[in-house]
């Protein structure tokens, strides 16, 4: 998606002269099947001109319309103009509503009740401001560390995305709004977007990149999006292969897919590989200016006069599209759209953003990886500090005001999301120091330096506090906005704003440093041995709760239980992917994505995917392992957990299924996690099923290999505590 529209205002919440938003939509009605849907929408197309249908397909053009994308409202019925709004952490160009915590923070929670309770206020809020199509969630995984948008979806890992993309869908359609996974597909580095191949075999097509849509179109996904780039030579949205054969074909998709804004390229193919929806009704030239016109509109109609394209396709295009909006129950006393996309003087006030901040506090909270904590200095006791000195941009705002970088395009103050048009507006955010501040009261004396580069300050601010909390960041997102030479994708794995130096400095001048790292991904860390560093903390991208979050877990309100969705390399060359500057992006790396790089060649991270430290301890005991014949539950398997430490914590018990050697594998895959809650010497039984879906790999169908099986059982992915085998 593209394009800011310019500086955004502060944003007033007068609460008092704003209309109610309405109530969601999951509570007025139980959605349709799919089945039950389709027949709706067949009766209501059949009605129809050839023109209204082509009308349903073809946006109405960008900037013309109050959202960032709109259908045309049809003659021949009373169908609606319908309403597709940015993005995947909360809606974009929107004033009341809720700036939560980014897609790849919430993977951080591995909790799966926080992931639908967020999606849960994402389709609320959208509900509210009477958006159709929420643009998300985002299911890119995380090929490499560069990029850039990565922080929009949930990781390096395909189970992961899965589950946390079919929970996002499932929350925000429970509450009457389509939502539209995206972007389909191997969408996975800013740079050349527009123009390069990615390159990739059916084998890791499926195993990989695949896998999280196929676990959203279960879920009933009511659009796809898909992307810029070209698969294997042609064109995502012209790829009959992705989109007919697999996504409607393999995986059953029934809803609308639909081009990303600019991503439409011609009229005739797209229609025939599988396209429903064009957004927007604006070309993209070879040298990517954007000219008026649209491919569909009335050179669809023309199309379909002259034979290239058929009635029935259009048909079908329609068909989808309706049947979508009757699933969700958008039929009956859908809210009028009121944002402020394009016209902003106009919008009503609508406020959705009831008590969400709780639950963005919560997410946030649940986030935070402890990645150190040496001699325990974590959780601060109040009573026994005095002062706290807090150093770096990060721990403060942003000097040039709330929202005064559009798209969130800059990295001033505190980072809570990347940039892009999967940002959004703040409302308000509350900084690491106003957190921090308000947690320790007034018996603690906070000084502090917003200064990254005066490192004579930040040693001397430093030097006579009981505790030091340096803070630095590292920011990307989509490659329409430049920002510190960062054309979207990451130029490098450094710390932003002088943050490798400013973290030195402190350390140097202060025996008890805590380091807080606000990133969308991984970063080098030169100073990790310093032995004054005794703690180092990663709350990723939080949303407006970032401070509150924050100093829930450093003062100890709450036990972190974060884990890494992606892996810390101890240095750059560990990776396998940088960004490709070549028109053919290949996929040489096949299957080993993230850890499974790491693992195939034993690399040692310097923190891993599944990686988090607690404020207590849990032991493992007692795995037992069962087959059955049953194909949804293959094997079952149980762990005891106990927490032997001396407060009460989550651990998050992750199971790895290593498959026979005659698979061709990486060395384990992750196939299931359980997020426990566990009292002080108490103990928890967890349980997992592995299914068809979980033990089968792609060889030229689905298929479960016969053999000898290992289940890792662990706190990470190398943190293994127990291990069992079992044979199919």
């Amino acid at each position: 998606m593209y394009f800011s529209l310019g500086k955004v205002a502060l944003i007033t919440l007068l609460a008092g002269l704003a209309n109610a938003a309405p109530k969601g939509h999951a509570d007025q009605k139980k959605l349709l099947s799919w089945d039950e849907a389709y027949s709706k929408a067949e009766a209501l197309v059949s009605k129809m001109s050839l023109e209204d249908k082509v009308g349903m397909a073809t946006g109405s053009g960008w900037g013309l319309d109050n959202c960032v994308g709109n259908t045309y409202a049809g003659n021949s019925t009373d169908f609606p103009s319908l309403c597709l709004q940015d993005g995947p952490l909360g809606i974009r160009f929107a004033d009341n509503a809720t700036a939560g915590p980014a897609a790849i923070t919430t993977a951080a929670t591995f909790d799966r009740d926080l992931m639908l309770k967020r999606a849960h206020y994402l389709g609320k809020e959208s509900y509210g401001k009477g958006v159709n199509f929420q643009l998300g969630p985002c299911l890119d995984i995380y090929r490499g560390p560069y990029a850039g948008r990565a922080w929009e979806a949930f990781g390096e890992d395909p189970y992961l995305q899965g589950v946390a993309g079919a929970l996002t869908v499932k929350g925000i359609q429970s509450e009457g709004v389509i939502a539209t996974a995206k972007h389909f597909i191997l969408n996975n580095q800013e740079l050349n977007r527009h123009t390069s191949s990615s390159n990739v075999d059916d084998r890791t097509l499926r195993e990989v990149y695949l896998w999280p849509y196929a676990r959203v179109v279960e879920e009933g996904v009511g659009s796809v999006m898909c992307s810029y780039n070209r698969v294997n030579h042609t064109y995502a949205c012209e790829n009959e292969y992705t989109i007919n054969t697999i996504l409607k074909g393999e995986l059953g998709f029934r809803g609308a897919v639909q081009t990303d804004w600019f991503a439409h390229m011609e009229t005739v193919q797209s229609a025939k590989a599988g396209v429903d929806i064009e957004m927007p009704a604006s070309i993209i030239s070879p040298c990517l200016t954007r000219v008026p016109g649209a491919h569909w509109g009335p050179n669809l109609t023309q199309a379909v006069k002259d034979g290239k394209v058929s009635e029935d396709r259009v048909t079908n295009m329609a068909t989808r599209i309706a049947a979508a909006w009757y699933k969700m129950g958008q039929d009956k006393d859908f809210p009028e759209t009121t944002l402020r996309s394009f016209n902003r003087s106009e919008a009503p006030t609508v406020v959705v953003m009831d008590d969400h901040a709780k639950i963005v506090r919560e997410v946030g909270a649940a986030a935070v990886v402890l990645l150190e904590n040496d001699d325990n200095i974590l959780p601060l006791n109040e009573e026994k500090l005095s002062k706290i000195a807090l150093i770096g941009s990060d721990a403060g705002p942003n000097p040039d005001g709330l929202n005064s970088c559009a798209d969130q395009g800059c990295d001033n103050g505190t980072l809570a999301m990347g940039w892009g048009s999967g940002a959004v507006d703040y409302p308000y955010i509350v900084t690491p120091k106003e957190g921090i501040e308000k947690q320790a009261g007034g018996s603690i004396d906070i000084t502090y330096s917003y200064d990254d580069w005066d490192l004579v300050k930040a040693a001397n601010v430093a030097s006579d506090a009981d505790v030091a909390i340096v803070f630095s960041t590292s920011d990307s997102g989509e490659e329409y906005i430049v920002v510190d030479g960062n054309v979207g994708d990451r130029n490098n794995l450094s710390l932003w704003n002088n943050g490798d130096e400013l973290i030195k400095a402190v350390a140097d001048a202060n025996q008890n440093t805590v380091v807080v790292i606000h990133s969308v991904g991984p970063v080098l860390m030169p100073w990790i041995d310093h032995p004054n560093i005794k703690a180092v903390v990663w709350p990723g991208l939080p949303g407006q709760e970032t401070g509150n979050s924050l100093a829930d877990v450093l003062f100890g309100k709450v036990n972190p239980s974060g884990r890494l969705p992606y892996t810390i390399a101890k240095k750059e060359g560990d990776y396998n992917v940088k960004p490709s500057n070549e028109s053919d992006v290949n996929y040489i790396e096949k299957l080993e994505v993230g850890y499974k790089h790491f693992d195939a060649n034993n690399i040692e991270p310097l923190y891993e995917f599944g990686y988090g430290l607690s404020y207590t301890s849990f032991k493992y005991s007692d795995l037992k392992v069962k087959t059955t014949k049953k194909e949804d539950a293959l094997v079952k398997a149980t762990v005891t957990v106990n927490n032997d430490g001396d407060v009460d914590g989550a651990e998050v018990v992750q199971a790895y299924i290593g498959f026979p050697e005659s698979a061709g594998e990486p060395p384990k895959l992750l196939r299931g996690f359980e997020k426990v809650f566990i009292k002080k010497g108490k103990k928890s039984k967890v349980s997992f099923t592995f299914g068809k879906t979980e033990l089968s790999i792609w060889d030229q169908e689905w298929t479960v290999p016969s053999g000898e099986y290992k289940l890792y059982i662990g706190a990470s992915s190398r943190d293994i505590r127990q291990t069992a085998t079992f044979s199919l």
